[in-house]
């Protein structure tokens, strides 16, 4: 079983020793947790620095971008974290309906690196990688693999990417850019996005190998960590930004595909904070928390068919389906001539958000269509916001829309095809396939993980059940601290801050 990156102490001093040796030749500096959730703070020359750095760049100060904040060129910083807001005209509630826009990410277009980092730096700085010798395993169905290798590549590491064979060519291209061997440090497993123990399967392999260290996602704490702090906070800021321009304005859910469950963190913040309800989205295809359900899917970087580790089941409030024909189709009607002509012309778009539109990627429309469905299930008024994140954009996708209109629309796509599609995706969007969750539906979801966690990957019992307890997760916050000291020490060893 993976060691969770729970260490508040260095593990191995003689691999550590080596880790800073590395960090200390090749002039990296690692931010802080805290620094990445309130970038403002920041060493001055850091951010000097940065200001010269491509943010699509292997570059070092890259990893103090992986945050929230960053500006639309993604070079400088913004006082409020980007977001599009999507209005009536185009979802058909009255609710406001924001979604923070994670394209503004480093290297990958994508807040997936900022997992990455959340569970790589808690091992680089305990003695857990040794950079020169080891290779970094990152299993994913999305960009949680391409954030990081990414950051194996600023250390150079050899990153290892374990992914679904049947996720877009647009992700293997990336891939195939930034590994150092692709024929080896791209790994393919069969399926698609919903198969998510054959990649555990891939990776328990590789793991008998020491010189390989995996990284997954799916039970790393780190991950939840991250997201809970950095992510948390973030849309807390965009929720004050509004209310201070509209008092009285309540935050009534906080939306996110359930995919690792580290996104879904955040929710843990915004409920404690704001009294926000926390909304798990998943496929209709294969509605596993709905439904106890199984099959196939499209909505890529949501993967599924199990309960990640690092999810609070207990905390969530409403599970939410939505159809991959859905996404499919509004990928198609926001990223085509005769779609967006439809939305100016019959829908009253404004040209700036029909140029916002291409920075929604297929989990993103599912974020945002679950967003319609939970406003409509609770009559949600303009007073009520609904919060969710826009994991990537659409350039992703690309070949992905030309396969969906070679399945859903063979004979062309048109205007009629626009309004059919925004009729079906988001004017019709009904409060089917929407579960509130009681207590024992959250028992019953939590339970959905013992077959994966215990009986496939060898878990405790008693590990297990411990996260039942609210108090487990809030006891977990500590970490964040200690981690941050373990960073600042680790910084001041290779004195790499000093170099920019």
């Amino acid at each position: 079983m993976p060691s969770l990156g729970l260490q508040q102490t260095i593990v191995d001093p003689a691999v550590h020793a080596a880790t800073v040796a590395r960090f200390r030749q090749a002039r990296i500096p690692l931010p802080t947790f805290a620094q990445l959730a309130q970038p403002r703070t920041i060493p001055p020359q850091v951010s000097a620095a940065l200001a010269q750095v491509d943010p699509d760049a292997a570059h070092p100060l890259n990893l103090f971008r992986c945050h929230w904040y960053n500006d639309a060129d993604r070079r400088g910083l913004v006082d409020v974290p980007a977001t599009i807001e999507l209005p009536p005209a185009l979802t058909g509630v009255r609710a406001r309906i924001v979604l923070a826009l994670g394209r503004r990410f480093p290297m990958i277009g994508a807040h997936k690196v900022l997992a990455a980092y959340g569970c790589l730096a808690p091992r680089l700085v305990t003695g857990q990688l040794d950079p020169v010798r080891q290779r970094a395993v990152w299993p994913s169905t999305g960009n949680y693999c391409r954030g990081g290798v990414a950051i194996s590549r600023i250390m150079g590491t050899r990153g290892v990417a374990v992914l679904p064979e049947g996720m877009s060519e647009e992700r293997f291209r990336w891939l195939e850019r930034w590994t150092v061997d692709p024929s080896s440090d791209i790994i393919k497993t069969p399926g698609s996005e919903s198969n998510v123990k054959e990649i555990y399967d891939a990776c328990n392999a590789l793991d008998r190998d020491p010189q390989n260290i995996i990284f997954n996602q799916f039970c790393e704490f780190g991950n939840h960590l991250v997201h809970w702090l950095v992510t948390g906070s973030a849309l807390s800021a965009v929720y004050d930004d509004l209310r201070s321009r509209q008092p009285g304005l309540r935050l009534a859910a906080y939306v996110s595909a359930t995919g690792s469950a580290g996104t879904l963190a955040a929710g843990d913040r915004l409920k404690e904070e704001h009294g926000a309800r926390i909304v798990a989205v998943e496929a209709l295809e294969c509605p596993t928390l709905l439904y106890n359900g199984f099959g196939e899917h499209n909505i890529q970087g949501i993967g599924d068919k199990h309960l990640p580790y690092i999810h609070n089941a207990m905390n969530t409030d409403l599970v939410v389906a939505v159809s991959e024909r859905v996404t499919d189709g509004l990928g198609v009607l926001f990223n085509t001539e005769a779609g967006r002509a439809y939305l100016a012309d019959r829908r009253q778009l404004p040209p700036a958000l029909l140029a916002a539109l291409p920075q929604l990627g297929l989990s993103s429309i599912a974020n945002l269509v679950a967003a319609i469905k939970v406003a409509k299930y609770y009559d949600l008024g303009p007073d009520d916001l609904v919060l969710s994140v826009a994991t990537d954009g659409y350039e992703l996708y690309a070949t992905e829309r030309d396969k969906a209109l070679s399945r859903w629309f063979p004979h062309g796509f048109d205007q009629l095809d626009a309004a059919e599609t925004w009729a079906r995706g988001l004017g019709a969007a009904a409060t089917d396939h929407v579960a509130e969750l009681s207590h024992r539906d959250r028992e019953r979801i939590f339970n959905l993980g013992y077959f994966t966690w215990v009986e496939q990957q060898g878990v405790p019992v008693a590990d297990f059940r411990a996260r039942k307890d609210p108090a487990f997760w809030r006891d977990l916050r500590a970490l964040l601290p200690a981690w941050d000291a373990l960073i600042e020490r680790f910084n001041e060893e290779t004195g790499a801050l000093r170099e920019w």
